[in-house]
């Protein structure tokens, strides 16, 4: 199983960047997926997670710090999960991973997934 993010990259604070983790190897279709991030010298932090339940209805939750700027988002037919982030501001710099669990529940710890992406770097300047 593979877990490629991309997307990160260089933005004003104020601005917008979309985050793609594309799957591979398995179909995370019912499983929680989710974005964590992880800023220098801090503990990997919860963002937001996702799942569908029975494919037509899905279930999101945020990180109070990111509640109503950022959206998860998936398309289980491409295998994928997307973050958009908007109203970016500095303390959103940070290195973002995306994750999977072999299981709906909802968690908020990095170590209940199993599966991680690469991580793609997010800086927001001031």
């Amino acid at each position: 199983v593979q877990l490629q993010a991309s997307g990160g990259g260089l933005v004003q604070a104020g601005g917008s960047l979309r985050l793609s983790c594309v799957v591979s190897g398995r179909a995370f279709s019912n499983d929680a997926m989710g974005w964590f991030r992880q800023a220098p010298g801090k503990e990997r932090e919860f963002v937001a997670v996702i799942r569908w339940s029975l494919g037509t209805t899905y279930y999101d939750d945020y990180a109070e710090s990111v509640k109503g700027r950022f959206t998860i988002s998936r398309d289980n037919a491409k295998n994928a999960v997307y973050l958009q982030m908007n109203s970016l501001k500095p303390e959103d710099t940070a290195v973002y991973y995306c994750a999977a669990r072999e299981s709906p529940t909802f968690f908020y710890t990095p170590e209940k997934y199993n599966y991680w992406g690469q991580g793609t770097q997010v800086t927001v300047s001031s």
